[in-house]
């Protein structure tokens, strides 16, 4: 389960952040290999190789453990490609929110989500 909630985080940072596969694996000194593993959680990370990819993406590196309800088939949407696998017009964020904010954006993920199922079967 930690390795869904890390590698969705290390995907989502690496998109917000314009960083590819290989910029990564050259910052975090690790192979493009193992980032392919890892991001298809094929892989088992030390702390010590966290921490590089960590400071490799700028990032705390508690907030690449910050938990995570995607699947897998919208893990792997966010992971390929470019933005447009997530449907034209949609990005993925992370926010500090009050509740009646988390409570609105929960409400507008579940129908985008909806949106972006349709676009992964029709990818298929």
């Amino acid at each position: 389960m930690y390795n869904l909630i890390l590698t969705t985080n290390i995907l989502r940072v690496m998109r917000e952040k314009k960083i590819s596969k290989a910029d990564l694996s050259e910052k975090a000194g690790v192979s493009i290999s193992f980032l392919n593993d890892l991001t298809h959680d094929n892989a088992n990370p030390s702390l010590r190789i966290i921490e590089a990819i960590a400071k490799a993406l700028e990032t705390p590196l508690p907030l690449l453990f910050d938990s995570s309800d995607m699947s897998p088939a919208e893990r792997a949407l966010l992971g390929e490609g470019d933005s447009e696998h997530l449907a034209k017009g949609f990005v993925w964020k992370g926010a500090v929110l009050t509740e009646f904010q988390a409570y609105q954006v929960a409400q507008w993920d579940r129908e985008n989500r909806e949106i972006i199922k349709k676009t992964a079967k029709k990818l298929k």
